[in-house]
């Protein structure tokens, strides 16, 4: 019996509204956590998404799309509260939510520590092309472009797609693969066209919605136990019926409570959290496009600094609105988020491993009323989308040019806009097939997973960007002799980790030394120091660099005003200037914005240079005043962060 389909129609529902009943109709599997929504739900969801459509359209057009500067960096007119709501979002989206909850309901939390380590580096804004006007050459930007492809598909697409099916699959029932298909095919009719303003202002809407349904639903779950004073103790007791006989994997850990674990035998050791994330840290908020895309869309550094200082501030949340709700969706639901016995896994959430992923959505389905759980939803699914957008966008981008005009340097501009398309798919295809691996991974915990990952891939790239900002002396051989065995020794240990995954309950731990007795926050550490052990003798053996390339102006580490200009002429490159005609050189920004509709298929017809290429994109002024402020909120931000570790410790 299906109640909510007496008097109502399937077909009267607008198509970008999710149907519970039709979710109930095509079920494939019915899942016994799943739950249906109300009417109230639907017309919450309609409404949410009837506004973000309208959010995106309006910033589509207040920006001049047929610029670079306007298409690629939105006009370089954002305030620091866009620009700082859009670097949380792109960093919060979906994955993490279920991610980071995910973790907290396994270990307790210890995982906050991932999410307050970026305050250390709020202050730092790059891009990777620095790397190849510091030491010249093509093959260096090349193997970043390579890597951010597989890093796109293992950690982001894969991961996304995941946790957005997964979050479906609990909140409606569909199976897991029918729910990956919906998001695909949702997400290529709610592409919108209109450049990185439209990305930023409705990552805006849904950061600020996203808080405060987030909040709501810890202050539920908080009152449903009695407060954090009996968070501790009912967790300690948070064990689920079903048990494994002669086993201790179904007890929480005793350390729950703690971000600082022991080096040796902790899941998150004191020791790799101080300085093998760090490593992680410095590659992710220093190099990473996506973040940096949105500093440099900033109307002036004042206001990229402040963007940044906003989103550490908002990363301070995750471990009372996230990874504590997750704890507590242990203690209330503990048959199934802390589930043990493959068997009983596999019926609660189709994984054999664990079900911990499932407990910010069971909170969400269980204990948000009518309306606020339709808005969460929506806002998930809306978080996965815009971010499966922007990966996609970016990941073709880098094939296409980073890749392709080097293998066919003569392609027309229709070409490269067909291989950019084909290339999203292949990436798609890829990481739907590595959904079956990523369920298995890192005891079913995806927030560990993507970490875990990550640790075998970025830290040479941390080595040859603090040495090349820090060294005069280092040279482009060793940095890419460098990158190249830090690269072979990283994929070497994940073939090790997809190869020999972490045992199930039970089930004796037969994995290489490597992988069971070398954690991969210690991993990452010893990769970053291997890397630059390599850098810098390969640069003493070789030739020292050119006089221009180590210059003042060149390098990061000489001042602000250094960086900034690396950063201007960076800019220049990121928009990809190759993209257009050799003729096309005239600026537009007088000329009306159009309607992004038209650019669905075909991409911008004409996007046009702004002025010469040379010519810097960000403003370097600040005003004494505002530059005060900002380095004030920076020693509030610190000092709150190391309380918190303090008081967490």
């Amino acid at each position: 019996m299906i109640p909510s389909l007496r008097g109502s129609s399937v077909a009267t529902l607008p198509w970008w509204a999710p149907s519970c009943e039709l979710a109930v109709l095509l079920s494939v599997t019915s899942h016994p956590i799943s739950r249906s929504c109300s009417r109230m739900d639907l017309q919450v969801q309609a409404w949410f998404f009837s506004m973000l459509i309208s959010v995106s359209s309006q910033s589509s057009c207040r920006v001049n799309r047929h610029t670079l500067s306007g298409y690629f960096l939105a006009g370089r007119s954002m305030a620091w509260w866009p620009v700082g709501a859009s670097l949380f979002a792109s960093s919060e989206g979906s994955g993490l939510f279920i991610g980071l909850a995910g973790t907290g309901a396994a270990g307790g939390i210890a995982v906050a520590g991932f999410e307050w380590n970026v305050s250390h580096f709020a202050g730092i804004v790059t891009v990777p092309e620095y790397l190849q006007r510091r030491f010249g050459g093509e093959r260096i930007r090349m193997y970043l472009s390579v890597l951010s492809l597989l890093l796109s598909v293992f950690t982001k697409i894969s991961t996304d797609l995941y946790s957005g099916a997964l979050f479906v699959q609990v909140c409606l029932g569909w199976n897991l693969y029918l729910s990956t298909v919906l998001m695909l095919v949702v997400t290529a009719l709610y592409t919108v066209a209109g450049g990185l303003a439209a990305v930023i202002y409705t990552d805006t809407l849904q950061t600020f919605i996203m808080v405060i349904g987030a909040v709501i639903l810890a202050v539920k779950a908080f009152s449903e136990i009695g407060g954090y004073q009996n968070l501790a103790d009912a967790y300690l007791k948070a064990v689920p019926a079903k048990i494994i006989p002669n086993t201790t994997c179904h007890l929480p850990r005793a350390d729950a409570m703690h971000i600082f674990r022991d080096p040796v035998s902790g899941d998150l050791p004191w020791t790799g959290m101080t300085f093998g994330l760090s490593v992680l840290a410095a590659w992710y908020w220093c190099t990473d496009q996506v973040i940096v895309q949105r500093s440099l869309s900033a109307k002036n550094l004042s206001h990229a600094k402040a963007g940044s200082i906003l989103a550490s501030y908002l990363k301070m949340l995750p471990l009372g609105v996230i990874i504590m709700p997750g704890m507590i969706s242990r203690v209330l639901y503990a048959d199934a988020v802390s589930c043990v016995d493959p068997d009983e896994c596999l019926r609660v959430c189709g994984s054999e491993v664990g079900c911990s992923n499932i407990a910010y959505p069971k909170l969400v389905v269980e204990l948000m009323p009518s309306g606020l759980r339709g808005l969460m939803i929506a806002v998930m699914m809306a978080a996965l989308m815009s971010s499966l957008t922007s990966v996609f966008n970016s990941s073709s981008t880098l094939f296409t040019m980073d890749i392709w005009r080097k293998i066919r340097r003569d392609a027309t501009e229709r070409e490269l806009l067909l291989v950019g398309r084909i290339v999203t798919v292949v990436l798609v295809v890829i990481s739907v097939l590595w959904i079956p691996i990523l369920q298995s991974s890192s005891s079913g915990q995806l927030y560990i997973y993507i970490q875990s990952v990550t640790s075998c891939l970025a830290p040479p790239i941390t080595a040859v960007f603090a040495l090349a900002v820090f060294w005069r002396r280092t040279n482009e051989q060793g940095a890419f002799c460098g990158l190249m065995l830090g690269l072979a020794i990283g994929l070497a240990r994940l073939g090790l980790e997809f190869a020999y995954p972490s045992p199930r309950c039970g089930v004796p731990d037969e994995r290489p030394f490597l992988v069971r007795n070398v954690h991969y926050l210690h991993f990452a550490i010893v990769l970053c120091a291997l890397t630059a052990v390599a850098v810098v003798g390969i640069s003493l053996l070789g030739s020292p660099p050119a006089e221009s390339q180590v210059s003042k102006d060149a390098r990061v580490g000489s001042g602000r005003r250094a960086l900034m200009r690396i950063l201007g002429m960076v800019a220049t490159q990121s928009v990809s200037p190759h993209l257009l005609s050799p003729s096309v050189t005239d600026s537009q920004e007088g000329v009306p914005a159009a309607c992004p509709c038209t650019d669905f298929f075909c991409g911008p017809q004409e996007v046009k240079a702004e002025g010469p290429p040379g010519k810097a994109l960000l403003d370097t002024t600040e005003a004494p005043f505002w530059a005060r402020v900002c380095c004030l909120n920076a020693v509030i931000l610190m000092c709150v962060n190391i309380f918190c570790y303090g008081y967490f410790a």
